[in-house]
């Protein structure tokens, strides 16, 4: 709160103050300032807010100066109960319930408004525990998209430091290793420590009492897993994170552990080099690029995106698309036009069929990138797919550039082309004529249930994580 400057609540509770140290009724102030009692009663209930000539009048008649009325600070701890009882029953938490407020007088005990204001602050509490309806965590994420966009999915401040720390790991070339990611943890003041027994719901668990960050100890091949998981740990440490009081602010926290683990595990100036001379040899490759720095396709792919339009004077975009032809992560800013509900959201919609994104699930090899040339209402692009599978199912990675930018690629001989017209039904979400006239009415499929459609946001002081697990968890090992 801004304590400079006194709200309409905090003044009416000043001015009360230094009325009742001079023993005034409200009339008597009334008389001695030119105003009636009943308006001065609205001035110090928060109702009016007064000229400052009044004000300057009850200063003087007070006895005090006028910057001591205005003072942002409530004049007591009493006052400060009652002040924050009067904000907590205007808020729509409060007022969503339909209940009566609760008037504190001078009668109402002290510990009855701190046994109010304790039920206040836990509701609060639970309420941003929730967090966010799934209609405002979509707004909150396409929020945050649309913010990365305007900046080219690039945070400077996050590549300094990561050059930074890497630097001072030791590392000079190539893949960061285990060992330096250890190191930097250690000059951090924690030790990595690889567990079987992590809480489910968590990927990974930071002992700020003890300079612990306890990872799995499985990964998948090359370890970028691991070593992505601890360097995300550290980040929350390095980047200053609070507790998040918002679902935002949650995903604004993990778009920057995320940012800073890809700018380690690929560093700026490293990975800048190798980008350059690839676009001079016009041999620019995800593929190559992954392997470079022995990270996944989409980590890849992903930091690309951060640093192909500062750096390499590339707009581009990036897909990830399930096998059901949803589109689960996107970036562009290259004009591609992604599918998007009436929110602007497009974490779930369908991509067009004709996109590589989901022509690439049809081809029979997929060790290597699918090239594509498609044609669309907003222009040509050229794209790079490649698939891959995990436990929920089969995915898409995509990488794109309008067509005048495939020069610089590996693949920008291919031949294969396709029209896109979507968001035009026609394109691809309608039936032809014949098959309509064919199978209208006579078809009843049972649709298979996404069960995420159904459930509840994740809860928690962060979200989706069992507080009560994880603090068992934290003192089991806590003596070790």
């Amino acid at each position: 709160m801004d304590r400079t400057a006194a709200d309409p609540t905090t003044l009416g509770h000043r001015i009360r103050h230094y009325r009742g140290e001079r023993s005034l009724t409200l009339d008597a102030l009334g008389a001695e300032v030119g105003v009636a009692g009943s308006q001065l009663s609205l001035i110090e209930n928060g109702k009016r807010e007064p000229r400052l000539s009044l004000l300057q009048a009850i200063a003087t008649t007070l006895g005090v100066e006028l910057t001591d009325l205005l003072s942002g600070d409530p004049p007591n701890s009493r006052a400060a109960l009652e002040i924050e009882l009067s904000r907590a029953q205007r808020s729509p938490l409060y007022a969503a319930l339909g209940l009566p407020t609760v008037k504190a007088t001078r009668g109402t005990p002290t510990e009855t408004l701190e046994a109010i204001i304790g039920l206040h602050r836990e509701l609060s509490r639970r309420a941003n525990q929730a967090v966010a309806t799934p209609e405002e965590a979509r707004r909150a994420n396409n929020e945050l998209r649309e913010q990365m966009r305007a900046q080219n999915n690039y945070i400077p401040e996050i590549e300094e430091l990561a050059e930074e720390r890497v630097r001072a790991s030791g590392h000079s070339v190539g893949a960061l290793s285990h060992r330096e990611v250890s190191v930097m943890a250690e000059q951090l003041g924690f030790s990595l420590i690889y567990v079987s027994d992590l809480p489910h719901s968590a990927r990974s668990v930071t002992d700020l009492a003890n300079g612990r960050i306890y990872l799995p100890p499985a990964s998948i091949p090359g370890g970028h897993g691991l070593r992505s998981m601890a360097l995300q740990a550290m980040a929350h440490r390095l980047l200053g994170h609070e507790r998040p009081d918002s679902y935002a602010e949650f995903l604004r926290q993990r778009l920057e552990i995320n940012y800073f683990a890809a700018s380690c595990l690929m560093p700026r100036e490293a990975a800048v080099g190798f980008l350059q001379q690839a676009k001079r040899d016009r041999v620019l490759s995800v593929e190559d690029f992954r392997d470079a720095f022995g990270v996944t396709h989409e980590a890849a792919a992903l930091r690309l995106t951060n640093l192909a339009t500062s750096h390499l004077d590339m707009t581009l975009h990036f897909l990830r698309v399930g096998d059901d032809g949803a589109l689960y992560k996107g970036y562009e800013n290259d004009g591609l036009p992604l599918p998007t509900d009436v929110t602007g959201a497009i974490e779930g919609q369908l991509v067009c069929r004709q996109w590589s994104a989901r022509s690439a699930f049809t081809h029979t090899n997929r060790t290597t990138e699918l090239y594509q040339y498609t044609d669309t209402p907003a222009g040509t692009f050229w794209c790079a797919s490649q698939t891959g599978t995990t436990s929920a199912g089969g995915f898409s990675i995509t990488v794109g550039v309008p067509f005048t930018q495939a020069k610089w690629f590996r693949g920008r001989e291919t031949t294969v082309r396709a029209v896109s017209r979507c968001p035009d039904e026609s394109c691809c979400r309608r039936p032809g004529p014949e098959l309509e006239s064919r199978w209208a009415g006579q078809a009843w499929p049972s649709a298979r249930l996404h069960a995420h459609i159904l459930s509840p946001l994740p809860s928690g002081s962060f979200p989706g994580v069992d507080d009560s697990e994880v603090y068992a968890f934290l003192e089991s090992h806590s003596a070790t």
